[in-house]
């Protein structure tokens, strides 16, 4: 089974996309699953994780709604807030729902990451730990150093960094990604998408030749048993086309890959993290 692992779907009118705006004209229209499904189809994606793109309990309801008619969603991973009292009702609810594979921090938004350190926030994210709920970790480069504590004091948490944890890419950064990377990479229980790496790019001026390194270095770290393919569909229209993210990835592979290696990145990953 082929899987993209990493998509959005919005429709504009519910008002939950604040980040959505007429300034990103590319963006500010309905993606919904009609649309995808001719990338699906011109890669032999059999379907999809949708990922919630907005920090709403509405908005994850809305997409279990479409996971329900739509059989190339194979997953959902909604959004909670662990600083929210209510957050295991919500989740309990969710649950329930045959599609429900996990929820998402975004880290990324918070202007003090130092948050997710305080002690109802770890006690919180423990107890999904303990539950072996899979969470996806939404964040930045300049973010990772509160992250690795975080995962220090929940070593067992299943989690998935979205898009490579999101490095400069448009400036060349490397350092100190890289080194949080490899310490992150030690707990076995991580895995990382690769996905969301045009848009870290310079959106005009890009080459294929400037992932390379990145994806090389991710899948040294977390070997091919732990990396995701994510298109990061509809926000990667930004700087890339569908097949544009898919060609990218391709090409920075290392030349020793296989048929094997392959499948794992492009699905049996995606179905092991998310028991799909």
């Amino acid at each position: 089974m082929r899987i993209d692992a990493h998509q959005h779907y919005w429709k504009i009118e519910r008002g939950d996309y604040g980040w959505i705006t007429p300034e990103y004209p590319v963006l500010y229209r309905d993606f919904l699953p009609a649309d995808l499904a001719p990338h699906l189809k011109a890669h032999q994606l059999d379907g999809t994780i949708l990922v919630q793109a907005a920090p709403t309990i509405e908005e994850t309801e809305f997409i279990l709604s479409l996971a329900e008619q739509d059989d190339t969603i194979l997953g959902v991973v909604g959004w909670l807030d662990l600083f929210d009292p209510d957050h295991r009702r919500h989740y309990e609810r969710f649950r329930r729902h045959p599609k429900f594979v996990g929820f998402r921090i975004m880290i990324q938004d918070m202007p003090d990451a130092s948050r997710i350190l305080e002690p109802a926030f770890v006690e919180a994210l423990r107890g999904y730990a303990d539950d072996g709920t899979t969470v996806d970790l939404l964040v930045r480069s300049s973010q990772l150093e509160p992250l690795v504590k975080l995962i220090e004091r929940i070593p067992h948490l299943r989690g998935v960094i979205d898009h490579i944890a999101k490095p400069r890419i448009r400036d060349g950064e490397i350092e100190p990604w890289l080194g949080y990377m490899r310490t992150l990479a030690g707990f076995p229980n991580l895995y990382c998408k690769l996905s969301g790496m045009v848009t870290e790019a310079d959106h005009r001026r890009w080459k294929p030749e400037d992932f390379t390194p990145y994806v090389r270095h991710v899948i040294s770290l977390f070997g091919p048993d732990r990396v995701l393919f994510g298109s990061d569909w509809p926000v990667c229209l930004l700087a890339a086309g569908y097949d544009d993210v898919v060609g990218v990835l391709l090409q920075a592979l290392p030349e020793d890959w296989g048929e094997r290696e392959r499948a794992a990145l492009f699905g049996l990953n995606a179905r092991k993290v998310y028991r799909v």
